[in-house]
């Protein structure tokens, strides 16, 4: 019999009560501030992670997690009687961590040819943050939690992270520009005549997709951006950091235009906040289907 384990990092940012419900691992990113090493989500929670932040007039640093760490989690799920583990990891091209993952395979196997045919290591790009693979993450356990096979929650997987977009909004330009998300100048040129970026996730991208002038047309453009792109009827997730009263407004504005709530709402964490501030509000939706051309 199949024993299926479904593992993520901690930059999807599920919650605590999905990963003790669904029974899901969380891998810990390291973070440094200052001259101290963190922990995410053992040393601290989001909150005091925010609190932290403003500590500091410096971004917050995050590690990868390297291939000799993903062995040992090989070997450990492989000691625990784990014959499928189904990985979904941080956007390939703003981590190391997932192509890790792939090289530990490998790795593993030639240290452990004993656990070859026994654990079989099945791991994804989540090809953005946060809810973006978050959602699907937690998807998946609940798949598992019903009795779907191993093929089915790899189908799923397989066919729902490249449709999987994020628009959010940044309220502090300060961290993006920081970070290299958003150049320097234009970052102070949008702080002085009080322009809001709204970003683009999407593809292993973040791009930004759009500015408005002032806080109040922030989470109205997120809305209606996010609306015009995504499947329709299809769930969406909410994201926020520090301030819940824009995840209020938005909610707000989301259910109005579309008539149903969000599925969940979604936190950012330290790999999210460091490059974009603890002030951020965003959905997290599927998008529409390609349509396929009409062959004449």
């Amino acid at each position: 019999m199949n024993k299926i384990q479904i593992m993520t990092d901690s930059a999807s940012d599920i919650s605590y009560a999905d990963e003790q419900k669904y029974s899901i691992s969380v891998i810990p990113f390291p973070i440094t501030l200052g001259d101290k090493s963190y922990t995410s989500r053992v040393d601290f929670d989001n909150e005091q992670f925010f609190d932290l932040m403003a500590q500091y007039d410096e971004i917050p640093k995050t590690a990868q997690i390297t291939p000799f760490q993903f062995q040992e989690i090989y070997l450990r799920e492989a000691q625990s009687g784990v014959t499928d583990l189904i990985l979904v990891l941080i956007n390939s091209k703003g981590s190391s961590t997932y192509d890790n993952s792939v090289r530990a395979i490998d790795l593993f196997y030639e240290e452990h040819p004993e656990y070859r045919d026994v654990l079989h290591i099945h791991s994804f790009d989540g090809m953005g943050y946060n809810a973006l693979y978050g959602a699907p993450v937690v998807h998946a356990a609940q798949m598992r939690e019903q009795g779907a096979s191993v093929e089915e929650i790899l189908q799923y997987l397989t066919d729902i992270l490249p449709r999987r977009q994020i628009y959010f909004g940044i309220y502090d330009l300060k961290y993006a520009a920081k970070s290299g998300r958003i150049p320097t100048a234009a970052a102070l040129l949008g702080t002085v005549l009080n322009l809001k970026p709204v970003m683009k996730i999407f593809d292993n991208g973040i791009t930004t997709a759009a500015k408005c002038r002032g806080e109040r047309n922030l989470v109205e453009k997120v809305a209606e951006m996010s609306i015009a792109d995504m499947e329709p009827g299809s769930p969406y997730e909410l994201i926020y950091g520090n301030d819940s009263t824009c995840l209020e407004e938005l909610r707000r504005r989301m259910v109005k235009l579309l008539g149903y709530e969000p599925e969940a709402a979604y936190q950012i964490g330290a790999a999210v906040a460091a490059n974009a501030g603890p002030r951020v509000v965003g959905v997290a939706f599927t998008r529409k289907a390609e349509e396929t051309p009409a062959v004449e």
